[in-house]
This record gives C-alpha cells, structure tokens and sequence, in this order.
C-alpha cells in the first residue's frame, strides 16, 4: 500500500551502519529525511552520498536527521541494509515489477520527509537511472517548516528569504494585524514578506 502525504511514517527496526535502530526512537521530535538506493556500487548512488554528507551541516541547522536506506559505505548518517525489502516495502519504494524475483529488483529513488509528529510531509521519487536533486529537498524542508509556524505558503520556485503567500484561511482583517503590508496580487493570492 502506497505511503502517502499526512500518512503515519511506518516505523522499523533495522541494523545500520551506527547499530540496531528504531526509527522513531531515532528520530525523536526532530524532523527526518528517509531515501532509499536502487544498488550498491552505483555511480549515481556515489555522487548522491557525496551530495548528502556535504550538506550534513545545513540538515543539521534545520534540525533534520537523515537516514539512508542501502548497504554502503559509512557516511555521516546512518545507512540502512534493508536485505529483504521490508522498509523499501513499507514504504513503497520498489517498481512495478511483475514477474521479476524480488532478490534482484533495484528501488526506485524514494525521498520522504518526515516531520516531528512522525507523519509523512514530502514523497519524492525518481527513477532509478536519475540523481536527486538534494537542495529542492533542502528548500522544501525550508517551506515545509515555515508553514507549520505561519499561515503561509510558498509559491513556485521559492526560495529561503523571498515572499510567501498569505492562506486563504487567513481573513484580510487577520492579514492587516499579523502581515501588515502585504500585497493583494489578486483577492485569492496575498503576498508578504517571510515572516522569521
């Protein structure tokens, strides 16, 4: 069954890289970001490592976690076997597949953002043969934990810094009290500065 948006993250115990782990346990009230590996040995697998442990620090200012789910090299995040599909089956990580033996399917690339509540707040998943693109995780992260402060949202291509959107649910009265000098673009689409 597909893991969806707002979805419990499903919990697992599984032997990492830094020991037995339960994920939740791990994870505590923190914010956590789980993404799967089609192989081992893989080029694109090797730069998105690469990609991973360099942003550590800018995971780490956002309060985030990251957990890794793949046999590999010990990085700075753990990394998860996974020998018998059970996370990347939980999770819904693996290809339409029929007719092939699971022992020799690869994983799709999956990301999911998990937030402090243990739901699911962001799924991504590209095909095996395509390299993620960590920074768009990065800014979602960023917008993903505005909006659970503020009655905001973000708009296309948004980046940390630039203005937001005003929610429908705020009414202009709220709007002139909790953003004042914000932009009536259209009567649906009220604009202001990022709130801090």
């Amino acid at each position: 069954m597909a893991v969806r948006l707002g979805d419990d993250a499903p919990n697992f115990t599984a032997e990492t890289t830094e020991g037995t782990l339960d994920f939740y346990d791990w994870k505590g009230d923190s914010w956590a970001v789980l993404f799967s590996h089609p192989k081992d040995f893989t080029p694109v697998c090797t730069t998105e490592l690469g990609a991973v442990a360099g942003l550590k620090p800018e995971f780490d200012k956002r309060g985030v976690k990251v957990i890794e789910d793949v046999t590999g090299n010990t990085v700075n995040f753990p990394l998860i076997a996974d020998e018998d599909h059970s996370i990347a089956e939980a999770y819904d990580m693996l290809p339409n597949t029929a007719g092939v033996e699971l022992a020799e399917v690869m994983t799709v690339r999956s990301v999911f953002v998990i937030g402090p509540d243990n739901k699911v707040k962001l799924s991504l998943t590209y095909p095996a043969s395509t390299g993620r693109n960590f920074d768009e995780v990065i800014r979602v992260i960023d917008s993903l934990q505005l909006t659970a402060k503020h009655k905001v949202a973000t708009p296309a291509d948004w980046k940390q810094g630039e203005d937001v959107i005003i929610t429908g649910a705020v009414s202009n009265e709220e709007a002139d009290e909790k953003f004042p000098g914000y932009e009536t673009v259209k009567p649906y689409l009220r604009t202001t500065k990022q709130p801090s």
